[in-house]
């Protein structure tokens, strides 16, 4: 596991070209000895794969012990540091938003302005051709209503008149019928005229409504 921590720390010619550029050819066209990723690290310094000292392997790192008034008082301190700096961003974006506004609002020029007011000008004549509509059919609707009520109305009338004609009709007939009924004034002439023609309700019919048989009176 050693021997490839080791390589990757060898050391080995970097390639600067903007800095050797800058700093003129050396004895190294194009290279520079300097400082990699690959190099070994200066003054002794571990890497971070390298294990821990022996004499550190048990050591525990305790962290240095805090006043509890001093953690209140920077703890309140942070809190107000907080609140200033959330309010000042705050008031910086808010300014900022404002400026963007006027940029654009100045920025609107004549041809928006014409753009604008010629879709006002389409939009005022299309709500006034949508009125036109609105009110044709309205007017096409309370007609159709109109029409509705003069047909139910013209029938009720023919059917108060068929009424009217069917009632005299009863009426008359009634008038007829009442003709032949039996008054004071005529029952002795309608006695002496069923007398004088006795008339036989004695009798059998077939299928077909003719009398087929019929008593003789006594």
């Amino acid at each position: 596991a050693m021997l490839p921590a080791l390589r990757r720390c060898r050391p080995g010619p970097v390639p600067l070209p903007a800095l050797v550029a800058a700093l003129g050819p050396g004895p190294f066209p194009g290279l520079c000895l300097g400082w990699s990723p690959r190099t070994v690290p200066a003054r002794g310094r571990k890497t971070r794969h390298d294990p821990p000292a022996k004499s550190k392997a048990g050591r525990v790192k305790m962290p240095p012990p805090v006043d509890p008034e001093e953690l209140l008082v920077v703890l309140e301190r942070y809190r107000q540091h907080r609140l200033v700096l959330s309010a000042l961003r705050a008031q910086f974006k808010a300014e900022v938003q404002q400026q963007k506004r006027e940029e654009l609002l100045a920025a609107s020029s004549a041809e928006e302005l014409e753009e604008h007011r010629r879709l006002m000008a389409w939009n005022d004549e299309e709500n006034a051709r949508q009125r036109a509509r609105r009110e044709e059919r309205h007017r096409k609707e309370e007609e159709e209503q109109k029409r509705k009520k003069l047909e139910i109305a013209e029938k009720q009338a023919r059917k108060t008149e068929a009424f009217l004609e069917e009632k005299e009709k009863e009426v008359l007939q009634l008038q007829e019928e009442a003709r032949n009924f039996i008054t004071p004034e005529n029952l002795e002439a309608r006695i002496e005229e069923c007398l004088d023609n006795p008339r036989n309700y004695n009798f059998a019919i077939d299928k077909d409504g003719r009398i087929v048989k019929r008593t003789v009176l006594s």
